[in-house]
């Protein structure tokens, strides 16, 4: 039988998320972050942490709307994306807390207290980014689901805004916020994958 992903890739996967955490110096994302975290705006900071938190919302949005529109039109696939839009996110919040604990990278606020803001209240850990890796895996699966370009970008676009916001509020680190990227992006596709092997086999 044919194997739809090789399991030696597979077992690659803790290095893709750990890449751009290797890539990116610790020089290089505290210059990056000191950047985009600095500045007072506080109508700006309001709003970034009101769409920051909203990344568990549109979690609990996108498989409840694409069930409805599946059961309003009887359409089965549907249904079927919405369920599998649950595993997409919950196997992307589950290695992203797996990853957290695993590595205990502390919040740059923490590490470095005189150049960056604290804007927002955190868990203990920076890596990876859990809104992210949320906010990319549910993007993922919506546009998985609809197939549409006009739902794609949007929903990109919002979830690239989630990750922006992240350092903005002094959370994360521009590796955190990729790593997340790469989770939530991965979760999604292999999560389509799989079904799409098992129900073909």
């Amino acid at each position: 039988m044919k194997r739809l992903i090789p399991i030696r890739y597979l077992l690659y996967l803790p290095v893709y998320f750990l890449f751009p955490v290797l890539c990116l110096s610790q020089n290089i994302e505290l210059t990056t972050l000191k950047t985009l975290n600095q500045g007072h705006y506080p109508a700006w900071d309001k709003t970034m942490n009101g769409i920051s938190w909203s990344a568990y919302a549109f979690t609990i949005a996108e498989p409840v709307g694409v069930w409805s529109y599946g059961h309003y039109h009887n359409d089965k696939e549907m249904k079927r994306n919405a369920f599998k839009s649950l595993i997409t996110i919950g196997s992307a919040n589950i290695i992203t807390l797996g990853l957290k604990y695993a590595v205990n990278r502390p919040r740059p606020y923490v590490t470095y207290p005189n150049d960056i803001i604290k804007r927002s209240e955190q868990g203990p850990y920076s890596f990876p980014s859990g809104h992210t890796a949320a906010a990319f895996s549910t993007a993922t699966a919506l546009s998985l689901s609809a197939k549409k370009w006009w739902v794609t970008v949007p929903a990109y676009t919002y979830a690239g805004l989630i990750g922006y916001s992240r350092m903005r509020l002094g959370a994360h680190y521009p590796g955190d916020v990729l790593a997340g990227i790469l989770i939530g992006i991965t979760s999604g596709i292999l999560t389509w994958q799989i079904d799409k092997f098992l129900y073909k086999n």
